[in-house]
């Protein structure tokens, strides 16, 4: 099975209803089925496979489908509620799911049409109409079957015709349960060591990996600086081609710095695939070995690169934002890496940005490389990258200690804004916050965040809150 495959989320949808209803309202069956088939053409939708296990009726059935959806392997089971059911019909299929489950609430339209309802006259006919749009009905009763079995459960309640808004709910916990998949296989690696005094970055891996998924690759920086070593001429030509087209790079850049950075990158890309690495996780002050610090001081571009292709790379060591880029590229957000570097009170904003990797697929405009003659509290020099993000709506989320559950997720939505930045060779940008500069820094300080954080575009604190409870961890939205 492939990487891809791996991480290709499975949907697990069954519908409920009660077999004593089938002979007694004719037609009322295969209605609901009809529905339950619209329902799983919809969910379809975003890449995810999914697998309709049909309407269960009873406890028999029920045990059944729960076995099948355990042999199926679904990462989350949405369960549509068409009209009344038995709690007995659904606590068979989710304590042998053992997946996070949606309870769907959908009545097939807004409301009744009384006027035409009334006119049946036939009281069989309008119980079966009326049972027909009941699917909030039983939801109390299952909630407390659920509840008591310690199950947790999330619900949408809408209209199955006609109702964006219910739709984009249930799209966005599709896109929080991909995401969830996606870091359940993250396989990040830890290149070097932290950047020493920095406790804020500080991370128990053992509580990343019960909290996430996925596994840890230590990494040492000899592995690198050895498969540069080995990098052939042609392929440095080729990766220098690459930059041409990826960077706007400025004229002052030596030619022999971009070659020395071109051999990083093509060495990066060789430990990425060879590690089998989605995320990375690096910093290495230098012991005077040159070879070593010769591949750190000229990283910068390779990451970089890595980021903009879904292997969101960080730097310092900071397992914790690597984690949150990962996030955020799972969302489709992008996802770079930074911190406060000012704040300009006068137009009520907060510049934040990093050296080292920037997200180019996210940039505002070409992302420049400069040369700088010294990478500030780094070792080394050479070339570094500087981009603004894209003007226009952000969400800022930091994976932040809990003391209680080991992280939670911290974010704020705001907006990119146009103007002037530091041209310093970092990525650097602008940002407004509904709340203003001021309450939003106390605010997101409160709550004990490390001083790095992804950043990426677009307002996904909806998303980000469903993954939060899909992973059983609190999420904390500043704005």
């Amino acid at each position: 099975m492939t990487p891809s495959e791996q991480t290709k989320l499975r949907i697990g949808l069954f519908s409920i209803g009660l077999d004593a209803y089938w002979p007694q309202f004719a037609g009322l069956r295969e209605r609901l089925l009809k529905y339950t088939d619209e329902v799983a053409e919809k969910l379809k939708g975003g890449g995810a496979e999914l697998i309709n296990f049909g309407l269960v009726d009873s406890p028999a059935a029920a045990l059944r489908t729960g076995h099948a959806m355990r042999a199926a392997d679904v990462d989350i089971v949405f369960l549509y509620v068409t009209t009344y059911a038995l709690s007995s019909t659904v606590l068979p299929v989710l304590r042998l799911a053992k997946v996070p489950v949606i309870v769907l609430m959908l009545q097939p339209e807004a409301a009744i049409d009384y006027a035409s309802f009334n006119r049946l006259q036939d009281r069989t006919k309008m119980t079966g109409e009326w049972l027909a749009y009941c699917s909030a009905c039983p939801v109390p009763e299952i909630a407390n079957v659920l509840h008591r079995a310690g199950i947790p459960f999330q619900q949408v309640t809408g209209i199955l015709h006609g109702d964006p808004e219910c739709w984009t709910e249930i799209q966005e916990w599709t896109a929080a349960a991909q995401v969830a998949k996606v870091l359940s296989h993250n396989r990040m690696g830890l290149m070097g060591h932290y950047y020493n005094g920095m406790l804020d970055i500080a991370t128990d891996t053992t509580q990343l990996c019960i909290t996430f998924g996925g596994h840890v690759e230590l990494l040492e920086v000899d592995e690198l600086s050895d498969l540069r070593a080995k990098v052939t001429e042609a392929e440095i030509e080729q990766r220098l081609r690459v930059f041409e087209q990826q960077f706007d790079i400025q004229s002052d850049c030596p030619a022999s710095e971009l070659k020395r950075a071109a051999r990083t990158s093509v060495a990066l890309d060789r430990l990425v695939e060879n590690r089998e690495l989605t995320s990375l996780a690096y910093f290495y002050s230098g012991s005077g070995n040159p070879a070593n610090e010769d591949t750190i001081a000229s990283i910068i571009l390779g990451t970089s690169l890595l980021t903009a292709r879904g292997i969101p790379v960080a730097g310092e060591y900071e397992v914790k934002n690597a984690t949150a880029m990962k996030i955020m590229d799972g969302f489709g957000a992008g996802g770079s890496f930074t911190e406060y570097y000012a704040v300009d009170f006068a137009a009520n904003q907060i510049l934040m940005g990093h050296d080292g990797p920037g997200h180019v697929a996210i940039a505002e405009g070409k992302t420049k490389v400069r040369p700088l003659k010294v990478y500030h509290g780094k070792v080394g020099q050479g070339l570094s990258v500087e981009m603004s993000v894209k003007h226009g709506p952000v969400t800022l989320l930091s994976v932040a200690e809990d003391r209680a559950k080991g992280f939670k997720l911290l974010f704020a939505e705001g907006q990119s804004e146009p103007g002037p930045i530091m041209e310093i060779g970092n990525t650097n940008s602008r940002y407004s916050f509904p709340i203003g500069a001021r309450k939003f820094i106390n605010d997101w300080n409160s709550n004990g965040p490390a001083h790095h954080c992804a950043v990426g575009v677009g307002h996904i604190a909806s998303k980000l809150e469903k993954l939060a409870k899909l992973l059983s961890i609190d999420a904390v939205r500043v704005c």
